[in-house]
């Protein structure tokens, strides 16, 4: 059996911090919030503008600035100059009042599934509330667009929201849900982080003062397709895929191994071999 992390507000309304890394004007953010307005009450906090590919970055060098942008009854929402991860600490440690029984970051426009959930400031807010001991989720669609239908996002999230709070989640490990971009999502597949890497990162150009400069671009690299336990295969195959992530990055099945490596390594040194 895991610990489950639960957290019982003194409040009748469950307490759900949004954030996100697209920043406080997007589309998905403002989506998300209307549909999980039914389960509680909402404090927002997210980024002044976007600040994506942030990961867990904190602004260890610049203070943060926070700004009310609306107070309706059960929601209030702020903008900061900090990171996602800044927006999660400012909102449990100075903001909400109480802890948050909930953290949901997004809908981020784009996926981050694979090999993103390294660099996502989305997922990053969410490993935060892991950090913080709270319950998280995060939440994207495959679609870049800043106009894209985030119907099925929101459905999704929603679902998935309202079972965490009922059953909460084991401690040290978030949610990573990825929706298809796509009119009606087949079903939720749990699944695991599709093994893979990005090629072809750099595109070469000049800025208008004919100086080199370089876009990040790149294409995906997926070493495992056809298992359909991963999350690329299920949003390929118009599944929501949901992933647990969990903070101890220890590789457990190489341990063991290290071990030996390490013994060898200090016997050779006592024969002067290296």
């Amino acid at each position: 059996m895991w610990h489950k992390i639960k957290i019982m507000s003194k409040s009748k309304q469950p307490l759900i911090l949004i954030t996100n890394d697209d920043g406080i004007q997007a589309k998905g953010l403002n989506e998300l919030i209307e549909g999980l307005r039914s389960l509680g009450e909402i404090v927002v906090i997210a980024p002044n503008v976007s600040r994506s590919g942030m990961s867990s970055a904190i602004s260890a060098t610049n203070p943060i600035r926070v700004n009310q942008v609306k107070k309706e009854k059960n929601l209030t929402a702020y903008s900061c100059t900090g990171t996602p991860v800044d927006c999660v600490k400012l909102g449990v440690n100075e903001i909400t009042g109480r802890k948050p029984d909930l953290i949901v970051s997004g809908i981020n426009h784009g996926s981050n599934s694979a090999i993103c959930v390294i660099y996502s400031g989305t997922v990053g807010a969410a490993l935060e509330g892991c950090i913080l001991g709270i319950p998280a989720i995060a939440v994207s669609l495959t679609d870049h667009s800043p106009s894209a239908d985030f119907t099925q996002a929101v459905k999704q999230g929603k679902a998935v929201a309202e079972k965490v709070l009922k059953d909460g989640l084991p401690k040290g490990i978030c949610l990573n849900l990825n929706v298809p971009a796509i009119p009606e999502v087949k079903g939720l597949k749990v699944c695991s982080q599709t093994p893979g890497y990005w090629t072809k990162e750099l595109q070469k150009a000049k800025d208008p003062m004919g100086k080199t400069v370089y876009w990040l671009t790149g294409e995906f690299l997926n070493e495992d397709p056809g298992n359909n336990r991963n999350d690329e295969w299920a949003l390929a195959h118009g599944y929501a895929a949901l992933v647990p992530l969990q903070l101890d990055m220890t590789a457990y099945s190489f341990m063991e191994d290290l071990k030996t490596m390490t013994e060898e390594t200090l016997k050779n040194r006592k024969g002067g071999q290296l």
